[in-house]
C-alpha cells in the first residue's frame, strides 16, 4: 500500500472503499476496494475530499483490513449464524434461528485486549430471534500484522467466541398447587400467565395437574407429569417460607438434584431449580414464586429460556444474576433491551 496523488492514481487499484456523504440524502461507498481509478473519478474523488488515495501495494507479513476482518470472522461464527458481506474491515454476525446466544466472554475479552481490532456483540445468555444481529467485529487500522492476527486465532483456540443454543421442542407439565384454587375457592390466574411465558419459548403441549397444599400429592402429580413424558416442570405456588408453603418440599422429594432454591433476583427471590434424572435424562423442575403470577418480568424470564435450549444450569448461574437482578418495573417494559438479568456475565 502506497499514498499517491489523486491525479496520479489513473490506471492503479483502490485499497480501501471511498465513502461519500451527502447529508439527509446518501452515506456509502462511491468506490470500493479493488476499483481501478480512471479519468473521470478524479473529479468524484476530489469533491469527496480525497486529494491522496492509498493504492494497493501488497506487503510482505501485512493484511489488508478485509483480508484480516475474515479472520475475526471465523474467529466469532459459531453455528446457526451467518456473516454479512465484508465492508471497510466490518462483518456482522446474524441469526439462523431462535434461541440462546452463549459467548466465551474471557476470549471475547482477550481478543479486544489485543488492539486494532475489536468485537462488539448483545448480552449473553439471553433469547435471539432468527434475523437479529448477533455481533459486530472489525479491524480498525486499513492494515494490520498478519502476526497480530495469528496471536487473536491463538488467543480465541479453537471453539468460537460465539454460540446459539437453539430451543428444542418440548413438553411442558404444570403443577397447580394452592388448596384454595383446588377447590375451586378462588379462579387459577397463575397457570395462565406460566402458559403465555411458555408459548414464547415455542413449547406447545402443555398439561396440568391441580393439587392442594399437600406435598405427597404434589410430589406424586410432578412424577407423573414425567411419567407422562413432560420434558419440564413448572409448579405455581406454595414457594414461600409460610409453614404451609410445601412446595420446595414436594420438588425436593421428587427430584435427584436441587441447583437452587432461593435466587439473588426481585422479582423473583423464592425461586426454585431441581432435576429428576429418569433414563438418562435430566428433567428441569422449576417452584414459580406468586410474583411470576403478576409482574411483567421475573427470574422466570431469566431462566426458561436456557432451561429449553437444554442447557444444564448450576448454581454459579444464579450467583452471577445478582448485579443486574434488579428488574425496576419500568412504566414501559423493554426487556429484553434493559439491564435486568445482565450484570455478571
Amino acid at each position: 500500500m502506497k499514498l499517491v496523488r489523486t491525479e496520479d492514481a489513473v490506471g492503479q487499484v483502490l485499497c480501501h472503499d471511498i465513502t461519500q456523504i451527502i447529508p439527509g440524502v446518501v452515506k456509502d461507498a462511491v468506490f470500493r476496494k479493488g476499483h481501478i481509478v480512471t479519468e473521470e473519478d478524479i473529479p468524484v474523488l476530489l469533491s469527496v475530499g480525497k486529494e491522496n488515495l492509498y493504492i494497493w501495494e501488497k506487503q510482505e507479513g501485512m493484511l489488508h483490513e478485509n483480508e484480516a476482518a475474515e479472520i475475526l470472522r471465523q474467529i466469532c461464527q459459531g453455528e446457526h449464524m451467518h456473516p454479512s458481506g465484508v465492508k471497510e474491515g466490518k462483518i456482522e454476525l446474524i441469526a439462523d434461528c431462535e434461541g440462546v446466544l452463549k459467548i466465551n466472554t474471557e476470549k471475547l475479552n482477550a481478543v479486544n485486549s489485543l488492539g486494532e481490532m475489536m468485537i462488539a456483540s448483545r448480552h449473553g445468555n439471553f433469547p435471539v430471534k432468527t434475523g437479529d444481529k448477533i455481533a459486530g467485529t472489525r479491524i480498525i487500522p486499513l492494515v494490520i500484522e498478519e502476526e497480530k492476527m495469528q496471536k487473536a486465532c491463538e488467543v480465541a483456540g479453537k471453539e468460537p467466541i460465539f454460540r446459539i443454543l437453539p430451543y428444542q421442542k418440548k413438553k411442558a407439565g404444570i403443577v397447580t398447587t394452592g388448596s384454595e384454587v383446588y377447590y375451586h375457592r378462588i379462579e387459577d390466574k397463575f397457570t395462565p400467565v406460566v402458559i403465555e411465558k411458555l408459548k414464547e419459548c415455542g413449547v406447545t403441549e402443555v398439561k396440568q395437574i391441580q393439587c392442594n397444599d399437600d406435598h405427597e400429592m404434589i410430589t406424586e402429580a410432578i412424577q407423573t407429569l414425567i411419567e407422562d413424558g413432560s420434558d419440564l416442570i413448572v409448579c405455581t405456588g406454595g414457594m414461600s417460607v409460610d409453614p404451609d408453603d410445601r412446595t420446595p418440599l414436594a420438588i425436593k422429594n421428587a427430584c435427584t438434584e436441587v441447583v437452587t432454591y432461593g435466587a439473588p433476583v426481585l422479582p423473583g427471590a423464592m425461586f426454585m431449580l431441581a432435576y429428576c434424572e429418569k433414563e438418562g435424562r435430566q428433567i428441569p423442575v422449576m417452584g414459580l414464586p406468586g410474583c411470576v403470577m403478576y409482574a411483567k418480568r421475573t427470574i422466570f424470564d431469566l431462566v426458561l429460556p436456557r432451561i429449553m435450549c437444554d442447557e444444564k444450569l448450576h448454581e454459579k448461574d444464579f450467583r452471577l444474576l445478582g448485579q443486574g437482578g434488579l428488574c425496576l418495573s419500568c412504566p414501559v417494559c423493554t426487556f429484553p433491551n434493559c439491564g435486568f438479568g445482565k450484570g455478571g456475565y
